[in-house]
Order: C-alpha cells, then structure tokens, then sequence
C-alpha cells in the first residue's frame, strides 16, 4: 500500500537538482569554487546547475560521481525528475486554458459505465479524458469530434446526434477489440462463421454471446458488445481498426433478438461487401445504396425470400404455434420470424411479440 501511495502521489512543486548538491558539498566542506576546480567545469556553470539554470547531464553526473562518491544515476534520474516536475507543472498551466473541452464529451455518464475514472480536479479529469481516447493535447480532441461528426454525415446529413457521444461510444468499442486475439481476417472463414452464427439465435444469450465473439475472432472479426450512451440512437457500427481485423460494434438498442441479429448481419455486409476505409453507423432509416444492400444480405441470411414468400402464401392467420413451427424448420429463432413478418407487413407491430427474446445489460 505505501508503494502505491508513493507512485501515484505527485509534488505541486519542483526542486531543483542543484539544491542537493549545494546541501551535498555544504557536507562534505567542499566549496562550489572546489568542486569546479575538481570536476574541471568552470565556476559558473556550478553555480548555475546550483541554481536549477543549468541541467546535469550525464558526463557531468559521472564526475559528480567520482567528486563525491554518489553514483551518477542518482544525479541523473535527480535531473530527470526536476525536468519531469517543470513540464509537467508548464502541462497544467495549458490544460487548465482547456477544461471546455470536458463539455464536449458525456464525462458523467463515461464515469458511471466505469470507462474513466472520476477525479474532483477538473485538469485530472481532463487528463483521464484524453488517456481514453489515446491523444496527448486536447487540440487533438478536435480530430476525435470531427472524424465522428464525418462518420455520422457519410450515414445521412440529416441524422443527429452528439459527436462527442458517438465518439466516446466508438472508442470504447476500440478498446475492448484491443484486448481480443483475432486471426488475420479471412473473407471464407467468416462467411462459414456466419452460417453458424445464424444457428446461434436459437441459443440463450449466456450461450451465443461467447459463442459468436469466439468464431468471429477466428475469422478476424471482433464482435463487441457496448451500452448506448443517451440520446446516441446508434444500434450498431462496423471499421477496420487494421487491414487484417475488423470491429462489429452492437449496442442492443432495441434490446430483442430480432434486432439484435439483424444488426449483427447487417454489419456483417458491411465487411464482406463494402470498403474496408469507410466507417459505418447504424441509425434508425440509414439511406444509401450500401445499407439497402446491407439489409437484404442481413434478411435474406436469417430468412431466405423465398422460405418467406412460401410461408405468407400458405399462411392466412400467423399463429404463434405457426410461427415457432416455421422457424424450427429454417432453423432460426421464433422473434426474429416474427420481426420479418411485423418488417414485411404480414404481422402488425403489436402481435406476437411474446414470442421474442428480450436482453438486458447485466449492470442493470
């Protein structure tokens, strides 16, 4: 515990090396005119590295070391430290100019999910932000909110939502695909991947989610599964973190396995069929040629047309019992047959919603 205490306690203030040797010599009765003459250094320069003016360095940490009898990393790390303290004390000064920048990003509710740390020094939280997002100056902050403000126009001018949210959402999938090991992304491995992750839906979530996260990792795909932010309304978001890893990030918006499943499907498209450079936000009614696509891959993956088309017209009343009858034989589960049918008009969006399966966050 008093090691912790010592690593994480950090002085206001900053001594400079050249206190210690003046109280050194003072000791040992040596006058900085003797120890100039000894270590062969000219006066003034004593005196300056007395004054903090001057550093030590190395070549000058070793003849303090022969003077004095105190090894040369001592003066040196001495040095190092005192440097360290000044920038670190100048760093403070500039962060407390930036503090706005916690205003541009939901900080309360990035504490309350445990993705920061609270601090009551407002330049400490400020730090923790940017320890987030793995930028060293808030002017790089501005990068974070533009990359995300162009990744939500590419979806649609017309969506909205606040790009310090939707950034700080990204970056958290980030950091968890950062701790997945995946296998360099193989197009065929993930395309047999999602023939088994389709029967996974008929799996309880204690089931399927290590499930899909393990076949997908073995494809170069990482799945990750993250808490929406309020007023984000992203259900879900595919990149390229690395040409050989692809992210499928899925907030479990709508909280029901139809949802759920399409989305995971529709990000899958994403991978298979589109640019690996683009960014891509899933939002409420995206618009695009490549989310039209993205969609039919994702329906016709769960439910091929056709087995739809032969279900609608042999069915006149869509039944419960019908329905869990029919995706047993297609092989998918009974809600995600039902938000087909409620998708495509054949089922009001009020009936058989008993027969999905409704997820909640565990910290809930």
């Amino acid at each position: 515990m008093a090691a912790e205490t010592e690593l994480r306690f950090r002085p206001d203030y900053a001594v400079p090396p050249g206190a210690t040797l003046l109280e050194t010599i003072e000791t040992l009765g040596i006058s900085q005119a003797e120890l100039a003459r000894r270590t062969g250094r000219p006066v003034k320069t004593i005196n300056e590295i007395v004054k903090g003016k001057v550093s030590i360095t190395p070549e000058t940490a070793l003849q303090f070391e022969r003077v004095l009898g105190i090894p040369a990393i001592f003066w040196i790390n001495r040095e190092g430290n005192y440097r360290e303290a000044l920038t670190r004390k100048a760093d403070h000064a500039t962060l407390e100019t930036k503090l706005a920048y916690l205003e541009e990003f939901p900080v309360s509710h990035m504490i309350k999910r445990g993705w920061i740390r609270p601090f009551g020094d407002k330049v400490q939280q400020l730090v923790e932000l940017l320890g987030y997002f793995g930028v060293a100056s808030p002017e790089h902050l501005d990068r974070v909110l533009d990359n995300a403000s162009e990744a939500m126009y590419r979806r649609s001018a017309g969506f909205r939502a606040d790009p310090g949210a939707v950034a700080a959402w990204l970056r958290r999938g980030e950091i968890e695909a950062q701790s997945m090991q995946c296998s360099a992304f193989n197009e065929d491995r993930f395309e047999g991947a999602l023939k088994v992750a389709r029967a996974l839906t008929l799996e309880p979530v204690r089931v399927f989610q290590p499930a899909l996260q393990e076949i997908c990792a073995s494809c170069g795909v990482a799945v990750v599964f993250v808490p929406e932010l309020p007023k984000l309304r992203i259900w879900g978001a595919t990149r390229w973190p690395s040409p050989d890893k692809a992210l499928i990030q899925l907030s479990l918006r709508y909280k029901t396995d139809d949802h759920l499943w399409f989305t995971f499907f529709h990000e899958a498209a994403h991978i298979l069929l589109h640019p690996k450079k683009q960014v891509f936000i899933e939002f409420d009614n995206p618009k695009g040629e490549m989310e039209e696509e993205a969609n039919r891959f994702a329906s016709n993956s769960l439910i091929p047309s056709q087995e739809l088309d032969r279900f609608g017209s042999e069915t006149t009343y869509f039944s419960k019992v019908k329905i869990k009858r029919f995706a047993l034989e297609i092989g998918v589960a009974p809600g995600i047959v039902v938000g087909r049918l409620q998708h495509d008009g054949y089922l009001p969006r009020s009936h058989c919603n008993g027969l999905k399966q409704r997820f909640r966050w565990a910290d809930k």
